[in-house]
């Protein structure tokens, strides 16, 4: 017998107390930066056991002007902007070469917290990209040197043919460059940290940029 989707969403808590703990968070005592403040709440996901704490869903705009969004993960943030990388080739590469603007989403369910960041893309150098790119595991290696993301895939055992060389390839020469594999800097022209809290009374602080300095204020839930 089929599952019926409502009968199991009403099934499902928010914020089960189980499982997530949700602190308290005076906004008054924030620091002045939006970038100290992730750094934060970042590492405290972490020790709180956050599963994938780094991955973010990423949401641009396509070349129809319809949004779009995937789920990516965090390559650093410091005063140069939030990172992430994909190919240059890939849906999201076209989308950002067309609209250079974008917005992150992390969501950190243990301590019912969200962070939402929107402004202007950029791309790091190339030499950037590939120290990047080997810096990490071989794995990662073998896919963006597999390429051809977001292209149509004529069949599984393509894709295996492909993976296997890719592999082999990452293996044999660990410096391999991967051409379109690039570095992205989101600079936020905004960033929302949002505390969830048991009574609905979530608390929503709101950093802005103007004229190269931040300014804050609260929204309601």
């Amino acid at each position: 017998m089929a599952t019926d989707l409502h009968e199991l969403l009403r099934t499902l808590r928010v914020w089960d107390p189980e499982v997530t703990e949700l602190p308290p968070f005076d906004p008054a005592s924030a620091p002045a930066d939006p970038l100290t403040l992730f750094t934060e709440w970042f590492a405290q996901a972490v020790a709180a056991g956050e599963r994938e704490p780094h991955t973010l869903t990423l949401a641009t705009v396509g070349e129809d002007g319809l949004p779009d969004a995937r789920v990516v993960m965090l390559h650093g943030a410091d005063a140069d902007g939030w990172s992430f990388a994909s190919h240059a080739t890939s849906r999201k590469g076209r989308q950002l070469a067309a609209r250079p603007y974008a917005a992150l989403t992390f969501y950190w369910p243990v301590l019912g917290r969200q962070v939402r960041l929107r402004g202007p893309v950029s791309s790091a150098p190339s030499e950037e990209a590939q120290a990047d790119l080997h810096a990490r595991s071989t794995g990662a290696l073998a896919a963006a040197l597999t390429g051809r993301q977001s292209e149509v895939l004529a069949s599984p055992e393509e894709l295996a043919r492909a993976s296997r060389a890719a592999w082999e390839q990452a293996r044999l020469d660990p410096a391999a460059k991967s051409p379109t594999w690039t570095l992205y800097r989101l600079r936020p022209d905004e960033v929302e940290f949002f505390q969830g809290d048991a009574a609905r009374r979530h608390t929503r602080l709101r950093y802005r940029r103007t004229a190269g300095t931040w300014s804050t204020d609260l929204l309601w839930p």
